[in-house]
């Protein structure tokens, strides 16, 4: 058993840990104190290959694999997290629906332009009644002629500010449940659109949730994604492939904190000695660098599987459920290895904290993530 990284995953760590470090990681608490993105430094990253690091090269992107994916994401997440979910956003909840369900015009059409940063891509399947319970999702798709005209009001939507194409979710048969939700891709210029209220968020600040309103907006059947119907497993699909990125995601996190609590305790000198030298700080050193160390495994495996082309289902939910409370533990320590100074603006650990704390939140949440391995234990996983 070959636990190695190739040649080729190494070589790309050091392009994205570079990218991170030179670019993201002197701004982060910039963005965060802002609330903006950088839309040249968004540019770059699309130079980079990283909008599109699973689309194929044929339609522009990188052609990588679902591991190096992982990879380039919890790199990222080392220097901005709010930045590092448009990569999540482009490659695992519209590159990965399309690539998976799309029409080759599709493909042909969105593709390319998303990769190349010329324009944005989002997901919306949250509203204000549906979020664990995505069946329940109000929102309403009715034929009339060429068309859908789709009504409802989405939220939590990522990117949703200035996404220029949204996967929508919407019923077209309420009357079946979850069998009666089909997907739509939305574009920000149909009449009818709007982008709703902003939220105002505990972390990532710099990258817009918000609430995207639908009064008679007229989609062309064209724009289906999938089948009438085919909806839910869409969003399923889509969202088991985003929890391995989730997961990845909070890796980075978690392993920024842990170099700065590091960094801090070989600086920070308390009776005469640097604070790295006394058990207490070094054990909770060590906690931290074995939760990683495990997280990081279980996110690569279930990429792994991914790439194998075998059920990753569960294994997706392990890694995500594992290192979002693992980044979440680990920012916490990071806290308490800098003390005072850890709860001040003016360090990086708090900012690093708020940022973790979503990951147990989005793309299904940790108790949810339970109920996917539990299920999968009953069944004969």
């Amino acid at each position: 058993m070959d636990f190695s990284l190739s040649e080729t995953h190494e070589a790309i760590r050091q392009v994205a840990r570079e990218f991170a470090q030179k670019k993201m990681i002197p701004r982060a608490a910039e963005f965060d104190q802002t609330g903006k993105l950088d839309f040249a430094l968004v540019r770059e990253m699309a130079e980079t290959g990283f909008l599109g690091v699973v689309v194929p090269e044929e339609y522009g992107g990188a052609g990588l694999d679902s591991l190096a994916y992982a990879i380039v994401l919890e790199e990222l997440g080392h220097g901005c997290a709010s930045h590092c979910t448009i990569v999540g956003a482009h490659n695992s909840l519209f590159a990965h629906p399309l690539l998976s369900f799309g029409t080759d015009e599709q493909k042909e059409f969105y593709l390319p332009q998303i990769c190349s940063g010329g324009k944005f891509a989002s997901f919306s399947l949250s509203e204000p009644n549906a979020g664990s319970d995505a069946a329940a999702i109000e929102a309403m798709a009715l034929v009339d002629g060429d068309d859908y005209v789709l009504n409802g009001n989405k939220i939590f939507v990522t990117n949703g500010a200035f996404a220029d194409f949204i996967i929508v979710m919407a019923k077209t048969d309420k009357s079946v449940g979850w069998r009666g939700i089909t997907a739509f891709i939305v574009h920000k210029d149909m009449p009818g659109f709007s982008v709703g209220h902003i939220e105002e968020k505990m972390g990532l600040h710099a990258s817009p949730t918000t609430e995207l309103v639908l009064q008679d907006v007229r989609v062309p059947k064209k724009n289906l994604l999938g089948h009438i119907g085919e909806g839910f497993k869409v969003a399923m699909e889509s969202l088991n492939s985003g929890r391995i990125s989730v997961g990845a995601h909070a890796l980075g996190i978690a392993g920024r904190a842990l170099d700065v609590a590091l960094k801090y305790s070989r600086e920070r000198k308390q009776f005469g000695q640097p604070i790295s030298s006394f058990q207490m700080i070094q054990s909770h050193l060590a906690d931290m660098s074995c939760r990683i160390e495990q997280a990081r495994w279980m996110v690569y495996n279930a990429a792994w599987r991914k790439d194998q082309g075998l059920e990753f289902a569960t294994e997706a939910a392990m890694a995500k459920l594992i290192a979002s409370e693992t980044a979440t533990f680990v920012t916490h320590k990071a806290i308490q290895v800098l003390g005072g100074y850890g709860y001040l603006r003016e360090y990086e650990v708090e900012r690093l904290y708020r940022e973790a704390r979503v990951t147990e939140l989005y793309e299904g949440t940790s108790e949810i993530q339970r109920l996917v391995i539990a299920r999968s234990l009953i069944k004969g996983h």
